[in-house]
Protein backbone atom coordinates (compact mmCIF):
# COMPACT_ATOMS: atom_id res chain seq x y z
CA UNK A 1 0.00 0.00 0.00
CA UNK A 2 2.37 2.36 1.19
CA UNK A 3 4.66 2.06 -2.51
CA UNK A 4 1.37 2.54 -4.26
CA UNK A 5 0.41 6.01 -2.51
CA UNK A 6 4.07 7.15 -2.81
CA UNK A 7 3.27 6.94 -6.68
CA UNK A 8 0.45 8.39 -6.39
CA UNK A 9 1.95 10.91 -4.00
CA UNK A 10 4.57 11.97 -7.03
CA UNK A 11 2.70 11.61 -10.03
CA UNK A 12 -0.82 12.63 -9.42
CA UNK A 13 -1.85 16.65 -8.60
CA UNK A 14 -4.65 17.53 -6.41
CA UNK A 15 -6.26 20.80 -4.72
CA UNK A 16 -5.05 21.22 -1.37
CA UNK A 17 -5.78 24.59 0.54
CA UNK A 18 -6.79 25.78 -2.86
CA UNK A 19 -3.72 24.80 -4.43
CA UNK A 20 -3.06 22.42 -7.08
CA UNK A 21 -0.49 20.41 -5.27
CA UNK A 22 1.29 17.19 -5.54
CA UNK A 23 0.24 15.64 -1.85
CA UNK A 24 1.99 13.99 0.81
CA UNK A 25 1.70 10.10 0.33
CA UNK A 26 0.15 10.13 4.22
CA UNK A 27 -2.46 13.21 2.68
CA UNK A 28 -3.10 10.28 -0.20
CA UNK A 29 -3.70 7.74 2.51
CA UNK A 30 -6.08 10.34 4.79
CA UNK A 31 -8.04 11.47 1.14
CA UNK A 32 -8.12 7.64 -0.37
CA UNK A 33 -9.10 6.18 3.08
CA UNK A 34 -11.66 9.00 3.56
CA UNK A 35 -13.52 7.17 0.09
CA UNK A 36 -13.65 3.88 1.28
CA UNK A 37 -16.74 4.95 3.92
CA UNK A 38 -20.55 6.50 2.74
CA UNK A 39 -19.67 9.48 5.53
CA UNK A 40 -17.09 11.91 6.42
CA UNK A 41 -16.52 13.18 10.13
CA UNK A 42 -15.47 16.55 10.37
CA UNK A 43 -14.54 18.07 13.40
CA UNK A 44 -13.67 22.02 14.14
CA UNK A 45 -10.29 22.88 14.80
CA UNK A 46 -8.90 24.19 17.86
CA UNK A 47 -8.11 27.27 15.90
CA UNK A 48 -10.66 27.62 13.10
CA UNK A 49 -10.73 25.57 9.92
CA UNK A 50 -11.70 21.80 10.07
CA UNK A 51 -10.27 18.33 11.16
CA UNK A 52 -10.90 15.00 9.36
CA UNK A 53 -11.39 12.54 11.36
CA UNK A 54 -10.48 9.52 9.00
CA UNK A 55 -10.44 5.57 8.96
CA UNK A 56 -7.48 4.02 10.26
CA UNK A 57 -5.84 1.80 8.01
CA UNK A 58 -3.78 -0.01 11.47
CA UNK A 59 -7.59 -0.45 12.37
CA UNK A 60 -8.66 -2.15 8.83
CA UNK A 61 -9.28 -5.61 8.49
CA UNK A 62 -7.81 -7.59 5.89
CA UNK A 63 -10.94 -7.59 3.61
CA UNK A 64 -10.87 -3.54 4.37
CA UNK A 65 -7.82 -3.24 3.17
CA UNK A 66 -7.59 -5.11 0.19
CA UNK A 67 -10.43 -2.56 -0.58
CA UNK A 68 -8.28 0.03 0.36
CA UNK A 69 -5.63 -1.39 -2.12
CA UNK A 70 -8.15 -2.07 -4.45
CA UNK A 71 -9.66 1.61 -4.19
CA UNK A 72 -6.18 3.05 -4.68
CA UNK A 73 -5.32 1.12 -7.77
CA UNK A 74 -8.47 2.36 -8.98
CA UNK A 75 -7.78 5.79 -8.14
CA UNK A 76 -4.13 5.54 -9.85
CA UNK A 77 -5.71 4.08 -12.87
CA UNK A 78 -8.20 6.51 -13.35
CA UNK A 79 -5.15 9.29 -13.13
CA UNK A 80 -3.16 7.67 -15.86
CA UNK A 81 -0.46 6.84 -13.00
CA UNK A 82 2.21 4.06 -14.45
CA UNK A 83 2.52 1.47 -11.83
CA UNK A 84 6.28 -0.05 -11.08
CA UNK A 85 6.31 -3.81 -10.51
CA UNK A 86 6.44 -2.98 -6.58
CA UNK A 87 3.32 -1.08 -6.29
CA UNK A 88 1.61 -3.70 -8.39
CA UNK A 89 2.23 -6.56 -5.54
CA UNK A 90 4.06 -8.85 -7.71
CA UNK A 91 6.08 -8.96 -10.96
CA UNK A 92 5.19 -9.26 -14.60
CA UNK A 93 7.22 -10.99 -16.93
CA UNK A 94 9.97 -9.35 -18.82
CA UNK A 95 8.71 -7.53 -22.38
CA UNK A 96 5.63 -6.74 -20.36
Amino acid sequence: MHACLAEISCKVDWMIDGAMVKPSPEDCKDILSAGLTKSQRVARGIDGGFVMLGQRTSKMTVKEMTEMIDLIHYFGDQHAVKWSKTSLGREWPEGE
